[in-house]
């Protein structure tokens, strides 16, 4: 089992089957009001390069909840902020605490940090990946349809860290994806070629509607990530026709579910209609971030 989290590629699917049971055990003792606090002692510092709201709160939540602390840490207001190298600060850093959780643009960043610490480094979002949101993102689907197999998928939208999450699901778990991206959105094509390498089963489409007919799970993104606001007006005009609307929800099975990892910009990339629709388990979605981080931390530090 590898000592980070910070690709799902880097495990394999019996381990995040694992850490899905966790999740379950988890959230079930939760629900019940008992406490479970398997990190007792323990810390997890989270570093914060771009701002958050979803995972700050279930990460310093999740760790109240296992029994230890989280330490809220803004790049800003750290050494590495100033320009201490990587290297440093991971070593430092690694002697205080028994964990350290990342949010920030460069996967390099985080996979330097991760060599370099003696204790495990967790990826909350990078440019490149989010593993942790399509982690919730599945176990979402597990609670609705019993399993994440034998399922089609549907990306819409730009081909981001979310799209490349959910390309490395696919390769990982042996799902059928369909990613839909407009013209010159297309997910990363080194992404694209691991993916394949591991046999990935993906169908990449510049139409919405292939993608989307008979899904059974429909998943966009907003079209301008953090980082991309100068570019809103112009991708509002690239991406016309990515909508996640009823229409496309026609066209899905008609017991399909829609996620959205959040925040949307409703009435852009997705309807307000939809989100609020019955389709929806956006907001499921959003509660399980916290158990299954809870999990991911528990199998890493515990």
């Amino acid at each position: 089992m590898p000592k980070d989290f910070l690709a799902l590629t880097d495990w394999s699917r019996d381990d995040l089957d694992k850490i899905f049971t966790l999740t379950r055990d988890l959230k079930d003792k939760q629900k019940r009001g008992e406490e479970h606090h398997l990190l007792k002692g323990k810390t997890l510092a989270m570093i914060f390069e771009k701002s958050s709201t979803r995972t700050r709160i279930s990460f310093e939540v999740g760790m109240f909840q296992l029994g230890g602390h989280a330490l809220f840490l803004s790049s800003g207001n750290t050494q590495m902020g100033r320009g201490e190298p990587v290297q440093d600060s991971a070593r430092v850093m690694a002697r205080y605490c028994d964990g350290v959780m990342i949010r920030t643009f460069s996967q390099q960043l985080v996979e330097d940090f991760a060599r370099h610490a003696d204790v495990p480094v967790v990826n909350a979002l990078t440019d490149l990946y989010h593993p942790c949101q399509v982690m919730a993102d599945l176990f979402t689907v597990i609670e609705h349809k019993g399993s994440y197999r034998d399922l089609a998928y549907c990306w819409i939208g730009d081909g981001n860290n979310m799209a490349h999450s959910w390309i490395n699901a696919a390769a990982v778990f042996g799902f059928e994806l369909r990613v839909a991206t407009p013209k010159g959105y297309e997910p990363d094509a080194a992404v694209v070629a691991r993916a394949k390498k591991m046999g990935a089963k993906i169908l990449y489409t510049q139409d919405p509607a292939e993608a989307a007919r008979g899904a059974m799970v429909l998943n966009t993104d907003v079209w301008a990530s953090m980082g991309q606001e100068a570019e809103q007006q112009e991708r509002e005009k690239d991406f016309k026709g990515f909508q996640l609307n009823r229409d496309i929800v026609a066209l899905a099975d008609p017991g399909c579910i829609v996620l959205h990892c959040l925040p949307a910009h409703r009435d852009e990339e997705i309807t307000d209609e939809v989100i609020e629709g019955p389709h929806s388990v956006v907001f499921d979605q959003a509660e399980n971030r916290l158990h299954v981080q809870k999990a991911i931390l528990v199998t890493l530090m515990g």
